[in-house]
């Protein structure tokens, strides 16, 4: 059975979300959690029934979201320390945290350690695009300062994730840049263009429109430009629905209409849009498996998580990476 360790005491909102999560995962998948964190405050939320269908493993510490990541390697009490460690001793298969996502990168590049080719993990998201298949972009904010090996290596993490665990073949791979001309970009983007063109997934640079057409699988940036760009698009998504409410609201033809196209047209809209649908963002590269989920994470987007986790360990996606950056040379 797939052992996952989730840091229960992780996430803006505590615990509650997080057991409730686990707890309907349980309910569609067959698996062991590890819920790591304050025992008695996770048997308090865990309903009866549950109770032998997990495992607890105490944690006196919580790193909050306003403490340093770097502290995170002295705070061994701390319940995403002890959650990936328990990746790193072969105890489970793959970790879960709606907690500190600098803490979490940090701990799980460090103390599980990276796959042999690659020089620096990227945490990967699925942005929505007009197609079924969404959009892989990455890095979205684990690597700030990126070099053009960097970015080689994401793009082949990026399309490796792609085959394997989005079911694409032959997934198509695109550079961020000011222009979807070979000679457009900046110092790192022309010369990471050089190294990408050994992919055979890769069909050069694109723009940002790009990234929710369809016209690509995979997004290769740095991570400062994919957090901002992340950063933008939930921006932009939260206000497009802020507008239509509000001019929904002036017009009784206009709340007719919206009422009729709730289920099925707004329904779907917020469906393709919302982080809860699929959890959480893997860190692409370490050896191992980590899903990094947002802080606000309801119980659904924890279920969601943890069903990445399960899909992640159940693939041979780290084998497919090392294969290709091997391959390549």
């Amino acid at each position: 059975m797939i052992r996952i360790a989730i840091d229960a005491m992780g996430g803006d909102f505590g615990p509650e979300p997080i057991i409730e999560g686990v707890v309907q995962a349980l309910e569609e998948k067959i698996f062991l959690p590890i819920l790591v964190g304050d025992k008695e405050e996770i048997l308090s939320l865990l309903p009866q029934y549950y109770v032998d269908k997990v495992e607890i493993v105490e944690a006196s510490d919580v790193i909050s979201m306003s403490d340093q990541a770097t502290n995170a390697l002295k705070r061994k009490d701390s319940s995403i320390y002890k959650a990936v460690e328990l990746v790193r001793n072969k105890e489970a298969s793959g970790v879960v945290s709606a907690g500190h996502s600098g803490a979490t990168m940090t701990l799980a590049t460090l103390r599980i350690g990276r796959l042999p080719h690659i020089s620096k993990p990227g945490l990967a998201t699925l942005m929505p695009s007009v197609i079924d298949t969404k959009t892989l972009v990455l890095d979205v904010g684990a690597v700030t300062d990126c070099n053009a090996e960097n970015l080689y290596e994401f793009g082949a993490m990026g399309e490796a994730y792609a085959q394997t665990i989005l079911d694409i073949s032959s997934p198509k791979v695109g550079l961020l840049s000011n222009g979807s001309e070979d000679s457009k970009g900046n110092a790192l983007t022309k010369e990471a263009f050089k190294l990408l063109k050994n992919l055979n997934g890769f069909v050069g640079n694109i723009e940002g429109r790009d990234i929710f057409n369809g016209s690509v699988n995979v997004v290769v940036c740095d991570g400062f430009t994919g957090n901002i760009l992340l950063k933008t698009s939930e921006g932009v998504v939260s206000t497009i629905f802020t507008l239509m409410k509000r001019h929904i609201r002036r017009s009784l033809p206009a709340k007719i209409g919206a009422l009729m196209m709730r289920k099925k047209v707004f329904g779907n809209m917020k469906k393709q849009v919302d982080y809860a649908e699929y959890g959480g963002a893997p860190l692409l590269g370490i050896d191992g498996c980590a899903i990094i989920s947002h802080g606000s994470s309801n119980a659904k987007a924890i279920k969601n998580a943890i069903f990445q986790a399960l899909r992640y360990t159940q693939s041979d996606v780290n084998t497919t990476i090392e294969k290709l950056l091997t391959d390549n040379g």
